[in-house]
């Protein structure tokens, strides 16, 4: 048997909207999830705001940036 959790905010910060996330969806393609937050994110940038608060310790001179 399945153990389920309940979690009552997973986007805070869009009160106007109602985002719900079900698992029902009987067969379908375990990446379906990840082309939506993929899409999310190319609308609202978030990962982008993430990374301006993380430091990146690593040489700049070796790292090579994906565009």
């Amino acid at each position: 048997m399945s153990e389920c959790t309940i979690q009552g905010e997973l986007f805070p910060g869009f009160s106007r909207r109602c985002i719900e996330v079900t698992f029902d969806g009987g067969s379908v393609t375990s990446e379906g999830g990840l082309l939506l937050v993929r899409q999310a994110d190319l609308h609202l940038g978030l990962l982008e705001r993430v990374a301006r608060h993380l430091p990146d310790r690593r040489n700049p001179l070796l790292v090579k940036a994906l565009s």
